[in-house]
């Protein structure tokens, strides 16, 4: 039987989306809840799951835009899964004689096949090479991921074309048009001793758990998921993923807080410690950006400079701070001989949010994004000269 699967609703203002990458190719066997490709909207990006296991036929190609409810794959659930995914469920036995008939390792074929960037959208027509995920020299086998690499409009895998030995051509930060060389893969016949070996043995689920716990998907985010844990300053090596294999979903980035309180517990005395060490310091991280938060930047100055703004105001109950005032003002004023007025907790609260999301606290030099410790808040105050903005520096402190 032969399933259909269509473009969920995900959000009332959203009508179409652009499938940004596909995970699975044509003809693959796909298991229910495997991720198989990756969706772009004006405001987001999401994974789409695989609704039922069978063979996948795709319907719409990468770059393609749709409107909700069209269909962009089929899979047809009466396919058969292929023959190397029944091989790893042949009794022990079996797979004990074929561990020690490739023990060998793998042979050579004298072929070298290259690998070129891959169009990825009509408009993109250079790619930068984000990480390299496998190191020169390693054994790929095909379809392994081998690379992250991104454009000024999303990030991508890419995944092995061939089984054999990797040789890197481009390195971490080239940039990369269309067409070009990527790297190339030393063809092999077989597989490397150690791989069949985590798969010899018996029935149990320990080789299975150990095989699962070494995937590359297990505590790696999504393109998403990592776009959302880099704003918020958070390691993926934080977050717990909940996605298939262990993967990070966009979920998991969105409920993810710096600074678990297990991590907190642990290391109290080690950051208290810092805290009193650090009171009043000016430290600086610098991360590189990714073409496409370059991208958004430029687009974002030039949106404010070419459109008309607007500001929001919101709504806050004030009465507990207005008490507090009432409290303890005139004590306040003499000790400190000045008044407390409101801009002393407005600028409180500004300080512990700007630490909370230190993206709001960045800058832009150059390629790089400048993570600031410390927080810098100006106020305007009127002066018989006129109306001057001082600095206060470490307002946090």
């Amino acid at each position: 039987m032969s399933f259909e699967m269509k473009i969920p609703a995900v959000g009332e203002s959203i009508t179409e989306v652009t499938i940004a990458t596909w995970f699975k190719n044509d003809g693959d066997h796909v298991e229910m809840d495997e991720v198989i490709c990756e969706l772009e909207s004006d405001k987001a990006t999401f994974e789409m799951p695989a609704e039922a296991s069978g063979i996948l036929k795709v319907k719409a190609s990468e770059g393609d835009t749709l409107e909700i409810g069209d269909v962009i794959c089929e899979i047809d659930t009466d396919g058969e899964a292929p023959a190397s995914a029944e091989k790893k469920e042949e009794a022990p036995k079996e797979e004990t004689v074929t561990t020690s008939a490739s023990s060998a390792g793998p042979k050579a074929t004298g072929e070298v096949h290259d690998m070129i960037v891959p169009e990825v959208g009509e408009s993109i027509t250079e790619v930068v090479i984000s990480t390299w995920l496998k190191s020169e020299g390693d054994f790929v086998e095909l379809d392994d991921i081998i690379a992250e690499v991104e454009s000024d409009k999303a990030t991508f895998e890419l995944p092995a074309e061939a089984n054999g030995i990797l040789k890197i051509v481009a390195e971490e930060g080239s940039t990369l048009e269309i067409g070009d060389l990527i790297c190339k893969i030393e063809v092999m016949e077989g597989a490397p001793a150690e791989a069949p070996a985590k798969e010899t043995g018996t029935t149990s689920s320990a080789p299975t758990e150990e095989g699962k716990d070494d995937s590359y998907a297990k505590g790696h985010p999504s393109p998403a998921a990592a776009k959302i844990l880099q704003e918020k300053g958070i390691s993926p090596s934080e977050v717990k993923g909940t996605g298939v294999d262990g993967r990070i979903t966009k979920e998991d980035a969105e409920k993810a807080k710096k600074g678990s309180p297990t991590t907190k517990s642990a290391d109290t005395s080690v950051s208290e410690a810092t805290t009193q060490q650090v009171v009043g310091a000016r430290n600086e991280s610098r991360k590189k950006m990714s073409s496409l938060r370059k991208t958004i930047a430029r687009r974002l100055v030039s949106v404010k400079n070419e459109t008309a703004m607007l500001t929001t105001f919101n709504e806050v109950n004030m009465k507990p701070v207005m008490d507090i005032r009432s409290r303890y003002k005139e004590s306040f004023k003499e000790k400190y001989e000045v008044g407390l007025g409101f801009m002393s907790f407005f600028t409180k609260a500004v300080c512990q949010a700007l630490q909370e999301w230190p993206a709001v606290n960045a800058r832009i030099d150059g390629d790089e994004l400048v993570y600031n410790d410390f927080c810098d808040v100006s106020i305007a105050v009127s002066t018989p000269r006129g109306l001057v903005v001082p600095v206060i520096r470490n307002a946090e402190s």
